[in-house]
């Protein structure tokens, strides 16, 4: 996706008190224009730190900003370099430091069969997010989890866009942003937003298990065996 200049302009938050510059605060959240990205752009605004909305959805971004009325809105796809690469650079010209990263991007790797959903008396609309997905699989269990289980189908496709979203698209932006980060006068922080799904317990592979489980000595040669496995699982 194409990044639109447009779009990369940053309004300065209204504080309720006067603040030097070395005392402001940048942050950085992925993916916030709805859900709970959405929800720390509001807490990290109230706090009084000056935030910056990414959202690979432009559309939703926008509207997401003009609801917070504090916050800037920079395009991002955590899973595309050059935006990478082009978010780290906006930061540097325009803050010329970071304070917090929020990896809130994510990707469920699965689809959702609305036909299906609808046979069980579940509304669509309230599963087509990886919010609601993560929240509702992991709160079912037995027959229930079973029967919704039917309609949740995973492809090497959704795997796919999984890891590079959750995993590659976290290091991707991270290793972009810590020149920046290390740059805080306050001293900085990173927060990798995860969910229930990503627990251990839930992967079927006894082996992947073992392996991902042992972190003495998991190496990254290893943690690359595994990321195939789990495109072919």
């Amino acid at each position: 996706m194409r990044e639109k200049k447009g779009r990369r302009k940053i309004q300065k938050l209204k504080y309720n008190f006067p603040l030097e510059e070395d005392r402001l605060l940048y942050a950085v959240v992925t993916e916030a224009n709805k859900g709970i990205g959405l929800e720390t752009v509001r807490r990290l605004a109230a706090a009084g730190l000056t935030v910056v909305l990414t959202a690979r959805d432009e559309k939703g971004g926008v509207v997401a900003t003009r609801a917070l009325q504090a916050s800037g809105l920079s395009n991002l796809d955590v899973q595309d370099p050059k935006s990478v690469e082009s978010l780290a650079k906006f930061i540097h010209d325009q803050f010329g430091r970071l304070d917090v990263l929020v990896n809130n991007a994510g990707a469920s790797g699965v689809m959702v069969d609305e036909d299906g959903l609808r046979a069980l008396n579940i509304d669509p609309a309230s599963w087509l997010n990886i919010d609601k997905i993560t929240s509702a699989t992991t709160q079912l269990s037995g027959r229930a989890m079973d029967m919704v289980q039917g309609v949740i189908k995973s492809t090497y496709e959704t795997a796919k866009e999984c890891l590079n979203t959750n995993y590659y698209g976290v290091k991707r932006v991270t290793k972009a942003l810590i020149p920046l980060l290390q740059l805080s006068h306050s001293g900085a922080r990173i927060v990798n937003v995860s969910s229930l799904r990503g627990e251990l317990r839930r992967i079927p592979s006894e082996k992947t298990r073992e392996e991902l489980g042992d972190i003495d000595t998991q190496q990254r040669r290893k943690s690359m065996e595994s990321w195939k496995d789990f495109c072919t699982i």
